[in-house]
């Protein structure tokens, strides 16, 4: 009976771990492909939005990133909720001709802060900006960002271009790499074929793309902007391309629930946005750890059948990892030093975290609430929130996921 669920199991598992393998490979070879070639040279003018609520670790220097970007027309728009907000005073230190804030008060009930500010910030963008860019407060870009994103936009079949984060902790210890390891998976599957997601750190589209495909209206009743935007790109049948010099190096550290309780809130909102993509991941990790334990259960007994079961099932997804580690140095040129010292887990550490994934997306299943930055939301379809007060919130019987 062992046998058997260990080849029901562990072939897919194998065959699966391959065609991994392939993908990874096929990321690292756009990326070389991307980089070798220069930023084209499409450079109309831009204004750049960015949403903050609270003090980002290192946000002066993110933000910084982004006022000094090599580029010849751009706004940088800070919204936010409110004036009070600790943010407002680490943005006015930096105030200049091209940069501004904006406050956008309080969402209406059923819309995420985040998808407020944004659309309150779009109304508010300069009527000669052709291009609109959307970024997170968290991240720190390289000069050419600008460049590197909106040059493409001169090709009429894309509806946006994209790029993605990569946390870089300073310091290393277990839970900020493996934040780190766990999240590449993620950037590792972006495609080159212009089918990918609009990553709301980092994504670039024209105005009056934006105003044809009606993303205003995709975000209403939403909290997601990188899912609703996608979905408007789907619908217009337009093409969404990922940006590898267009990447965001995210810094700082976190703890174990930080991590975790951040995990299980990405894969809510992809179980709302995105079902399928969730249920697939969901089972796919489900038969990749339980080939595991097969496997070791079959070594105990003796039979070294489990060993190399044990082999096909892990050594593939370490490979895999061992290839999004390259990839980033290719991204991450100024951060070398950074890999030199801690781009091992990218291999070592991927068996763990596929665990934490399989752990992640069963946690993911027990509800649609989350808390984000201080708002709790019950996430009721991909069209419609509801927005809930702390209060209320912690009464819910189930556990609520903290940002």
């Amino acid at each position: 009976m062992l046998t058997t669920i260990f080849w029901v199991l562990v072939v897919p598992a194998a065959l699966a771990g391959l065609l991994s393998n392939r993908t990874g490979r096929r990321f690292l070879e756009y990326v070389e492909w991307r980089l070798s070639d220069p930023p084209e040279c499409h450079t109309p003018a831009a204004s750049v939005i960015v949403p903050v609520k609270g003090v980002d670790h290192e946000l002066h220097r993110n933000l910084r990133s982004l006022v000094d970007q090599d580029y010849p027309d751009f706004e940088l728009i800070i919204v936010t909720r409110s004036a009070s907000d600790e943010a407002v005073r680490v943005a006015q230190s930096m105030l200049g001709a091209t940069t501004r804030i904006v406050i956008a008060g309080d969402p209406p009930d059923g819309t995420g802060e985040k998808v407020h500010n944004l659309l309150v910030a779009v109304g508010e963008a300069r009527p000669e900006s052709e291009v609109l860019i959307f970024a997170d407060s968290d991240g720190q870009v390289e000069s050419n960002w600008l460049r590197v994103l909106i040059g493409p936009l001169k090709d009429e079949s894309l509806g946006a271009t994209t790029g993605f984060r990569w946390y870089f902790p300073e310091e290393g210890r277990f839970w900020p790499l493996m934040r780190s390891v766990w999240d590449s998976t993620i950037a590792g599957n972006l495609r080159d074929d212009d089918k990918n997601f609009a990553w709301g750190g980092g994504t670039a589209i024209l105005k009056k793309t934006f105003e044809q495909a009606n993303v205003a209206k995709f975000w209403q009743g939403t909290i997601s902007d990188d899912y609703r935007l996608t979905a408007a790109m789907n619908a217009a049948g337009l093409g969404i391309r990922f940006e590898p010099g267009a990447m965001v190096a995210t810094t700082g550290a976190c703890e174990r629930s930080e991590f975790l309780d951040w995990a299980v809130r990405q894969l809510i909102i992809t179980r709302v946005y995105r079902p399928r993509l969730w249920l697939a991941g969901f089972v796919a990790h489900i038969i990749y750890c339980g080939a595991i334990i097969v496997s070791l259960l079959l070594i105990a007994t003796g039979n070294v059948l489990g060993l190399g079961g044990l082999v096909v099932s892990i050594v593939p997804g370490m490979g895999k990892g061992a290839v999004r580690g390259t990839a980033a140095r290719l991204m991450f040129p100024s951060r070398t030093e950074w890999l030199d010292r801690f781009g091992w887990a990218y291999f070592w550490y991927t068996p763990i975290a596929t665990w934490i994934w399989l752990y992640v997306f069963a946690r993911s299943a027990l509800t649609r609430t989350i808390e984000w930055r201080g708002n709790v939301y019950t996430l009721v379809s991909a069209e419609k929130t509801q927005c809930l007060s702390l209060a209320v919130a912690t009464a819910i019987a189930v556990p609520l996921i903290s940002s």
